[in-house]
C-alpha cells in the first residue's frame, strides 16, 4: 500500500462524508489503524517480514479494538446507559391503550409527580371517559381554586375548577422552580414521552435505575446516581417506593407496577388520540379492501373480452 502522494485539502474534500457523532470516533479510529499499518508494510518489502507485519496489523487491530471499547464508555457516560426494550400493550398496530393502567399512572402522577412536575397540556376534561367518570372529574376538579377574571368590577378572583380547566402546575413559573429544587427545574411531563429518545422505554428505566455509584464515580452533594439520566448524575431523588401509593382498584403499588403506571399515563398524556387514530386507520384499511376487491373484478370483467376472444387469419384472401 504506497502512501499518498499529498494530502487533500480542505477545500477539495466532498461536503456530507464526514461522519457525525459516535461513529465519526470509530471512523476516526480505523482511519488511525489503517495508518499506522501502512509503514509497517511499506519499509521492509523482504519476503521475510510477512510475520512482522502481521504482527503489527494484530497489534493495531487490538489498540483499535480498545480505543471502540474506551469510545463506547464514554458515549454511555455522556449519553446515558440505553434502555432495554419492553413490550407495552398499547404499541400494536391493533392495540389500545389499558385504562385502568391510565388511571393507577393518573393516581401515582397526582400523589408523587405532582409536587414537582407540571402536566400543562392535559385539561381536567381530557380525563373524561378515559379513566374517569364525568362526576368523579368534576368533582376533582372542584377541589382546586383558580383565579379567573376580570369581574364586572375590573378585580380578579378565585373560583372552584371546572372541567375546562387545565392540571394546576406546582410553581408559578421557571424562576420559582429552580429556586425551589437547588438550581435544578423539573420539566413539564405533557410530552416527556416524546421529547426523550425512546420515550417509554427511557422514563421506565430512568425511575427504577437508581442504585449506588460504582467505584471510581462520585456524586455531589445533591445530586443521586442513575446511569439511565446522560451524565448519570440526577437532582430529582428516588421517588417511587413499594407501597407509596394506595390503588382505587387494590392493585399491589409496587415499585414497578408504579412505573409501569405512570409511564402508561404520561404516553397517554403525549398521545391522547392514539386508539382513535389506530380506530381510524383499520376502518379506511377494511375500506380500501373493499375498493381493491372491486377494482380487481372490474378489470377482469372489463378485459375478459379481449383476453378470450380468438383471431382467425385467413391465409388465402
Amino acid at each position: 500500500y504506497p502512501p499518498r502522494s499529498t494530502p487533500l485539502e480542505p477545500a477539495q474534500r466532498r461536503r456530507g462524508t464526514r461522519p457525525r457523532g459516535m461513529f465519526s470516533r470509530f471512523a476516526a479510529i480505523a482511519r488511525a489503524a489503517r495508518t499506522a499499518a501502512r509503514p509497517a508494510l511499506v519499509r521492509d518489502p523482504a519476503p521475510g517480514s510477512a510475520p512482522n507485519a502481521g504482527f503489527a496489523a494484530m497489534g493495531v487491530a487490538s489498540a483499535a479494538l480498545l480505543g471502540l471499547a474506551g469510545v463506547a464508555h464514554a458515549d454511555e457516560a455522556e449519553h446515558g446507559l440505553h434502555s432495554a426494550a419492553y413490550p407495552w400493550p398499547h404499541e400494536g398496530m391493533f392495540d389500545s391503550y389499558d385504562h385502568a393502567s391510565i388511571r393507577r399512572g393518573h393516581q401515582v402522577y397526582q400523589q408523587v409527580c405532582a409536587a414537582c412536575h407540571s402536566l400543562n397540556l392535559v385539561a381536567y376534561r381530557n380525563l373524561v371517559g378515559v379513566c374517569y367518570t364525568e362526576d368523579e372529574v368534576k368533582a376533582m376538579a372542584e377541589e382546586i381554586e383558580v383565579t379567573d377574571g376580570p369581574d364586572d368590577t375590573g378585580e380578579m378572583f378565585d373560583r372552584p375548577g371546572k372541567l375546562s380547566d387545565r392540571l394546576p402546575a406546582p410553581y408559578a413559573n421557571e424562576e420559582g422552580a429552580r429556586y425551589a429544587n437547588n438550581g435544578a427545574y423539573p420539566p413539564d411531563l405533557s410530552l416527556i414521552t416524546k421529547a426523550r429518545h425512546d420515550g417509554q422505554n427511557y422514563v421506565f428505566s430512568l425511575l427504577l435505575g437508581y442504585r449506588e455509584p460504582p467505584a471510581g464515580v462520585s456524586v455531589r452533594e445533591g445530586l443521586h446516581y442513575n446511569p439511565y439520566f446522560p451524565g448519570g448524575a440526577i437532582a430529582m431523588p428516588k421517588m417511587l417506593v413499594d407501597g407509596g401509593v394506595e390503588y382505587d382498584d387494590g392493585t399491589p403499588a409496587t415499585e414497578t407496577q408504579m412505573a409501569k403506571d405512570v409511564t402508561t399515563f404520561l404516553a397517554w398524556a403525549a398521545e391522547p388520540e392514539a386508539d382513535d387514530r389506530k380506530l381510524m386507520g383499520a376502518k379506511f384499511m377494511f375500506a380500501l379492501s373493499l375498493v381493491a376487491v372491486q377494482a380487481v373484478y372490474y378489470k377482469r370483467w372489463m378485459w375478459s373480452p379481449i383476453k378470450a376472444r380468438r383471431l382467425v387469419v385467413n391465409a388465402v384472401h
